[in-house]
């Protein structure tokens, strides 16, 4: 069984994880589904620790909302001003000046987001206070230019702030012990003329305060939970926290992101008895120095001319005393680092984004995360843009990744991840699969989820359990695939009476987030995850057999990340991957009684990030691809010389990975072929 809980806001033996002492069941109370007010104008918000964070790890989804005028707020919650020295390289290190260092960093973003605008580097910013519940003062900066607009607010917390003659405390100490406080830095030339303290819920409180006032549509993170990592010559730690690939302060900051988005959407669903409609999507950071560079060099070249703009140089004459940018970033300096930051952009749950289900006739139903709770819209007259719902189905908070099997019966099984606690001490910080299951083909789903709980016993390696991925085997069992703390996997296995097996360990190793399964012709479940030369796969040796690690697989290209699997027409198993440093797409093949896999066809000029995989419709048929475009639209592609579209690409900015569904009316080969669709930045399903 599972624990329930109420709707709301080498190959080795696979082994049972000793959970023996824990009970399957257990009952978690959380409050009832409220259903979702009404979407306001697209608004995107990024929450990042340090300035240059979001071009670093955000870009170039930043600049692909702006340049589908999308306004954006992009929040800074400490000033970045380390120890104060704004080193020029190959020059005398100067003297400490912390404050002078956040105003610099600060006049680096001006220069960076006017250039992502259009607009001069130096052209003036429109700067005002924003009062916030306790009386204290942040900063907002403002500039607009031809319908699109950008606002910068700091908070300006200080990165090391002193207590007593021999102690520094910053975020992690501020997220991790309530009686913590941080003092903020008073930035030269700043409307915002005094310090303050900030305690762990005044920060929550202000960041929800903030949220409330730019009603965001699209929230971006960093990553709450990196990765366990060893430090050694190989992977040395640099700016890491000690034993996790990531800084410190991006963790916390993201932490505290996650509990803000969970006190707005409850003060919202209070106050105005609807919770407030928001996508999320969460960015790796220093993650992405350890794995395969994942963008094709057009978009690094552009990622580091806005960085070299934010960077700037002291011979610049901007305006400000203080500095005119970050200087070490400057330069060129992001481009020949060989922690290649710039050369990625990668999504903590590269599995968000829709999850669309054919129906009868031309019925489509999409699942997403929508103000951190599952939701449901449904579709039934074909070309028809309009949805119904969204459908409050409760579950929060939740990741952004769904994952959907479909039951011979036509009822729908939903898996996701939630937040299960976001407290400071590391035991109720805690993370839990959940899943919810219709009680009827196209019907209602019950007021109750249920969870199947982690396969790491210790919460903090729980935390780095990523989204489930879901697949119903032929003998009708339900298999669940989540990576695990150890980069390997581990499953839960649901047998035709609704039992669960306890959690157990599938082995293997080394590979990225972002799974995917298909069952091949034969019967036999697969299971892939990209690792960092090879596309790694889990596999049944017959329909019945438990699933094992076969190892990495010999493929014609390394892969750069999440795959994409899907069973052909004749029962050969496809997997799409992109290729490093490249916006190419492969596709490969394995026949149902081969061992070997054959490139069957290539994708090219497509953009980046997470793709989805729909075969062909019949035998000798072409794949036809689900990807995002260079600009932050998707379009559906197929192999050709080029890239050729299927149909016209989304017009909306897009939010996660996009997905590709068949239905009877629209077959692959048609003249309208299969639908396309994506969650907008409107938080609303989008098609062509």
């Amino acid at each position: 069984m599972a624990a329930a809980l109420a709707g709301c806001s080498g190959a080795k033996k696979p082994k049972a994880a000793s959970h023996s002492a824990e009970p399957l069941t257990q009952t978690l109370a959380v409050a009832s589904r409220a259903g979702f007010g009404a979407a306001g104008r697209p608004v995107v918000m990024q929450v990042v620790a340090h300035p240059d964070d979001d071009l670093y790890f955000m870009n170039p989804d930043t600049l692909g909302g702006l340049d589908q005028r999308v306004p954006l707020v992009s929040v800074y919650v400490t000033g970045g001003g380390s120890f104060g020295v704004n080193a020029v390289p190959g020059h005398h290190q100067p003297l400490p000046n912390v404050p002078a260092y956040v105003s610099a960093r600060q006049q680096g973003l001006r220069q960076a987001y006017a250039a992502m605008l259009g607009l001069g580097l130096f052209t003036p910013w429109t700067r005002s206070t924003l009062t916030v519940p306790d009386g204290g003062e942040i900063e907002v900066q403002s500039l607009t230019h031809q319908g699109r607009r950008v606002d910068l607010v700091f908070l300006s917390i200080d990165m090391h702030t002193r207590v007593g003659l021999n102690t520094r405390v910053g975020m992690t100490q501020l997220w991790a012990d309530p009686g913590t406080r941080v003092a903020t830095v008073v930035v030269p030339g700043s409307p915002v003329t005094a310090s303050r303290h900030y305690s762990r819920d005044q920060l929550i409180d202000t960041l929800t305060h903030v949220f409330d006032r730019f009603r965001p549509t699209v929230i971006r993170t960093l990553d709450p939970d990196p990765d366990v990592q060893v430090h050694n010559a190989q992977h040395p730690r640099g700016s890491d926290q000690p034993g996790y690939s990531d800084h410190p302060d991006h963790t916390a900051v993201a932490l505290f992101t996650w509990a803000a988005m969970t006190e707005w959407v409850e003060r919202r669903t209070s106050s105005e008895g609807k919770a407030p409609v928001f996508l999320t999507e969460a960015y790796r950071g220093y993650y992405n120095q350890r794995w395969p560079i994942n963008l094709p060099n057009a978009i690094v070249q552009q990622k580091a001319r806005y960085l070299d703009d934010y960077g700037g140089n002291p011979d610049w004459h901007c305006g400000d005393p203080s500095g005119c940018g970050d200087y070490s970033v400057g330069s060129g300096s992001s481009l020949r680092s060989k922690k290649n930051w710039v050369r990625s952009t990668r999504y903590r749950y590269p599995t968000s984004g829709p999850q669309g289900v054919a129906g009868p006739g031309d019925a489509l139903t999409v699942y997403g995360v929508l103000g951190i709770r599952a939701a449901r819209w449904t579709r039934s007259t074909p070309g028809k843009t309009a949805w119904s719902g969204p459908e409050d189905l409760g579950g929060g908070p939740l990741a952004p990744a769904l994952s959907v099997v479909t039951m011979p019966d036509r009822r729908d099984l939903l898996f996701g991840l939630r937040f299960s606690g976001l407290g400071a001490a590391s035991a109720d910080n805690t993370r839990d699969v959940v899943f919810l299951e219709q009680q009827s083909a196209g019907g209602s789903f019950p007021d109750t989820w249920s969870s199947l709980g982690n396969p790491e016993r210790n919460p903090v390696r729980g935390r780095r359990v990523g989204p489930p991925t879901a697949v119903l085997g032929r003998d009708g069992r339900v298999h669940v695939f989540v990576r695990n703390a150890s980069k390997g996997l581990s499953t839960r296995v649901r047998d035709t009476a609704g039992h669960w097996s306890p959690w157990q360990s599938l082995g293997g190793g080394q590979v990225q987030e972002g799974l995917t399964a298909a069952v091949d012709g034969t019967g036999r479940i697969h299971v892939f995850a990209a690792g960092s030369g090879a596309v790694h796969e889990w596999v049944q040796s017959a329909p019945a057999a438990a699933v094992r690690y076969r190892g990495p697989l010999r493929l014609s290209a390394p892969p750069a990340e999440a795959p994409s699997a899907a069973t052909a027409a004749d029962g050969s198993m496809m997997l799409a991957y992109r290729v490093p440093e490249t916006a190419q797409i492969v596709v490969e093949r394995l026949t149902g009684s081969g061992q070997n896999w054959q490139p069957a066809s290539a994708v090219r000029q497509t953009g980046f990030g997470p793709l989805a995989l729909l075969p062909g419709a019949g035998r000798g048929a072409g794949p036809i691809l689900a990807v995002r475009t260079g600009t932050g639209g998707a379009l559906l592609a197929e192999p050709g010389p080029g890239t050729v579209p299927v149909g016209a690409p989304t017009t909306a900015f897009c939010v996660g990975r996009p997905a590709v569904v068949p239905t009877p009316s629209h077959r692959v080969g048609t003249a309208t072929g299969p639908v396309l669709i994506a969650l907008g930045a409107g938080t609303a399903p989008v098609t062509p």
